[in-house]
């Protein structure tokens, strides 16, 4: 009798165990086999991107640094119909909130244009293309390699003013600035200063465009007292010289690398930004064919630092 009873038990487990297999196996299969059909069907979206043509116009602007990238979607996109209207980021984002462009690809809004666009009954959709550094260089004459974030913060409010504070000479920081509203003026308020006031430039340490602030940097005569700052894609493949250097920030060096995986402490984006509610399906499907395996190799070829997807 007993005998009897272990073998019932024993089936009955085994039974058990049957049906708990079976439906593991089940789930697996429904699991995986919808993650097979979202990849089919996200191909033939991909495919149709890559593919179809796109007859109606759109209209877009960029930032001084992201025209190049610009160009190189438009050559490489030859699918869609791209107009470019080149200005610059602040204007670029006037054009976008007056409805004069279909997107734009930028810096990150300030606070002053985001508020621009709200007074324009308007909201922003910002979204990130491709990865960027925010990089403080010098003339390759000064001693100085290395800075952490708090130094640099420091320097930019007026409360270290000599180099010697932070192991260089004893000589005065020259701390360029840019205007309000410019890309790197912006970046440097949000990525950087993290809410605090910067000091008020000098006629001396203020400068219009990044350029010249880069040869400022590279030529001028106190130009190892001097410190700027910019984007690493414009301050190295649009405007770079052999007589200017980075500073590692926080002991790491900005390069493609350290920038992709982030690891360099000053990370940041260019953006396409469409307006919120637009339904316009050739906009729509222009901003995805950008962050699309074929748009980030595009970007990728261009110089530019791909998304770490």
């Amino acid at each position: 009798m007993e005998k009897e009873e272990v073998k019932v038990k024993e089936k009955k487990k085994s039974k058990k165990g049957y049906v708990i297999f079976l439906t593991i196996l089940l789930v697996t299969v429904l699991v995986f086999g919808g993650l097979l059909v979202k990849r089919i069907i996200d191909d033939k979206k991909v495919e149709e991107l890559d593919s179809k043509t796109y007859e109606k116009e759109v209209k877009i602007d960029a930032s001084l640094a992201t025209q190049p990238l610009t160009d190189a979607y438009i050559k490489g996109l030859d699918n869609f119909n791209i107009k470019a209207d080149y200005s610059n980021t602040d204007p670029a984002y006037t054009k976008l909130i007056n409805k004069k462009v279909d997107l734009i690809v930028v810096t990150e809004p300030s606070k002053e244009e985001m508020q621009r666009a709200k007074d324009a009954g308007v909201e922003l959709n910002v979204t990130p293309v491709v990865n960027e550094g925010f990089v403080f260089y010098t003339n390759k004459k000064n001693s100085v390699n290395n800075l952490t974030l708090d130094q640099i913060r420091k320097i930019y409010t007026g409360e270290i003013t000599n180099w010697k504070e932070v192991g260089g000479k004893d000589a005065k920081i020259i701390a360029y600035q840019r205007p309000v509203n410019s890309g790197s003026q912006t970046g440097i308020l949000s990525l950087v200063m993290n809410g605090l006031k910067m000091k008020d430039p000098t006629k001396e340490e203020f400068i219009e465009s990044m350029a010249g602030i880069i040869d400022v940097v590279s030529n001028y005569e106190n130009g190892e007292n001097a410190i700027g700052y910019s984007y690493y894609y414009y301050a190295t493949t649009m405007y770079g010289n052999d007589n200017m250097k980075f500073f590692k920030v926080n002991g790491v060096a900005p390069n493609h690398d350290t920038i992709q995986n982030e690891s360099y402490p000053i990370i940041t984006s260019y953006y396409i930004v469409t307006l919120k509610g637009n339904n316009d399906d050739t906009t729509n499907k222009l901003k995805k064919a950008l962050l699309s395996k074929r748009g980030q190799k595009i970007a990728k070829e261009a110089g530019y630092i791909e998304l770490n997807k």
